[in-house]
């Protein structure tokens, strides 16, 4: 991959990663955050799908990030804030698990 187009997918993520924190604590619930998040794991996505080699390893990543997303939802005080954060942060993860996804059906499908 490109480290220019690197550079851009990780500095999208660590603004992700902050925003999902922020807009956790601060507002949670919010449709703009989670849209936001949303557009960002989309371009995230569509980088690492045009660039890296090593699909695999990004979508085992984002399906263990989304697999715990409702780890915390029993905890009653901490648990609906943890919960706001992590909801925003799959927000994040949810596209470009989806690209990842595609890009690996893909590639298996048009294997030699």
């Amino acid at each position: 991959m490109n480290k220019i187009w690197g550079m851009v997918s990780f500095i999208l993520f660590c603004i992700g990663l902050v925003l999902a924190v922020v807009g956790g604590l601060a507002i949670p619930a919010n449709v703009i955050v989670g849209a936001v998040l949303a557009i960002f794991g989309l371009i995230i996505g569509v980088i690492y799908a045009a660039g890296t080699k090593e699909i695999n390893t990004l979508l085992l990543a984002t399906i263990a990030l989304l697999a715990m997303a409702g780890a915390f939802a029993p905890i009653t005080f901490v648990g609906k804030t943890i919960t706001s954060m992590v909801a925003n942060f799959a927000a994040l993860m949810a596209p470009v698990a989806i690209i990842a996804a595609i890009r690996a059906l893909l590639k298996i499908g048009f294997e030699k």
